[in-house]
């Protein structure tokens, strides 16, 4: 008799919510048995100085998802090494630049992506935790109940209101790059009822690697004039929202165009991506970037056209040069930046160092960029932007380095 066999589908999200289900449990079985282990150790050690530490602790731990985001850590990887205090580093990214180094006091450990990578850090025993990775306790990434705490460190100069809901309530700490942050995260905790997080202002990372390598770079032989469209990503984001209404008129402009697509683009709106290219793919002054680094662009560009995107400052500070921005539509109900009664400060000083740009004037958008000279007024909100945002410039890498052993310290006594 033959039997029938009915193949079964998981959809993601039950597929998703299984994996947790089953992390979970495997997370309390897993601190049970190490809590008992512990137990049985004390026991046998009462009189005997007490129970050495568990094995498998590591006092300083940094995470990093992505290798783009290397250039926030590198300074404080560089930090711990020059001191020969011993540091862990996972990543999530098999090719990431730290393989590269010949560190001798850093471990660095590829733990897989996603859930993998998930699976391992919520069962992580560690004095600090650091990470560039939003939405700790939200979702499938937990806090683990022997990691005593954990620090987020921004990677862009903007607000941090800008992340999706809920993105760093339940960190332990926050490391600024302006003091201008801890306004809104300190709002949120109280509307929210949430425990004061340890916020400290440390300066910007990545922005000190990008200052020196920017300032490396070989100013371009024969420069022809260059428009940088650096956007963002998602339905609101320029591309989006306008794709070729705004890059027809800039490709009969004449000026040579780079478009630098957001790097998630590549995963969620990889359609809009393959329109456009075959759009243009004959288009002589067009070039597309998709480059992990951006600072060749930047360095390259005359002005930058963007929109809601944090490269605005990037571009902003490493470079001194005019921007334009698109009146892009974001919705800020998936952001905590919805939770906030007066517009952010992104927001608001986008609209004092940049030159605003709606879809009426896309068919003057050569004449635009011919008149968008610089001013002494535009320089002065540019300055007085990167001061605010941009704190303690050159000392980021060791500022951070100096907390995460200070926060050891105060646990191990």
């Amino acid at each position: 008799m033959n039997q029938l066999f009915i193949p079964l589908y998981i959809d993601p999200g039950t597929g998703s919510m299984l994996f947790s289900i089953l992390i979970g449990a495997a997370a309390t079985l897993f601190f049970l048995g190490k809590a008992l282990i512990l137990k049985i150790k004390l026991f046998f050690s009462a009189g005997k100085g007490g129970v050495k530490a568990d094995a498998s602790y590591k006092p300083y731990v940094i995470y990093c998802e992505d290798k783009r985001y290397w250039t926030v850590f590198k300074p404080v990887v560089d930090e711990f090494e020059s001191r020969k205090i011993h540091l862990t580093y996972y990543t999530s990214a098999k090719d990431d630049p730290i393989f590269n180094q010949s560190y001798e006091f850093v471990e660095a450990d590829y733990i897989g992506e996603g859930n993998m990578a998930y699976a391992k850090l919520n069962m992580l025993t560690a004095g600090i935790v650091m990470m560039t990775t939003p939405g700790l306790n939200v979702y499938q990434l937990k806090r683990s109940k022997n990691v005593r705490h954990y620090c987020h460190i921004f990677h862009s100069t903007g607000d941090p209101t800008m992340y999706r809901l809920f993105g760093i309530d339940y960190f332990d700490s926050i490391l600024l790059t302006g003091d201008y942050q801890e306004e809104d995260i300190r709002t949120l905790e109280k509307q929210r009822g949430l425990k004061a997080k340890e916020l400290v202002t440390v300066g910007c990372t990545y922005l000190d690697v990008l200052q020196e390598r920017i300032a490396s770079i070989p100013q371009e032989e024969n420069h022809q004039f260059t428009v940088l469209v650096s956007p963002s990503w998602g339905p609101g984001a320029l591309l989006s929202l306008y794709g070729e209404k705004i890059l027809d008129p800039l490709v009969e402009s004449g000026f040579k165009i780079i478009l630098r697509p957001h790097p998630q683009s590549k995963k969620s709106e990889s359609e809009l991506l393959a329109r456009l290219e075959e759009r243009y793919k004959d288009v002589p002054n067009i070039e597309w970037d998709y480059e992990r680094d951006n600072i060749y662009s930047m360095k390259k560009a005359d002005i930058m056209i963007s929109d809601f995107s944090g490269i605005i400052y990037d571009y902003t500070f490493l470079c001194d040069k005019p921007i334009m921005y698109a009146n892009a539509e974001l919705d800020l109900r998936l952001y905590d930046a919805y939770d906030i009664d007066k517009q952010i400060w992104q927001f608001a000083t986008v609209e004092k160092i940049g030159i605003k740009i709606e879809e009426k004037d896309f068919s003057n958008i050569k004449t635009i960029i011919q008149n968008a000279a610089d001013s002494a007024e535009l320089a002065a909100e540019r300055q007085k932007a990167k001061d605010e945002a941009w704190m303690y410039r050159g000392e980021a890498g060791k500022r951070t380095a100096d907390f995460m052993i200070k926060v050891v310290n105060e646990l191990e006594k």
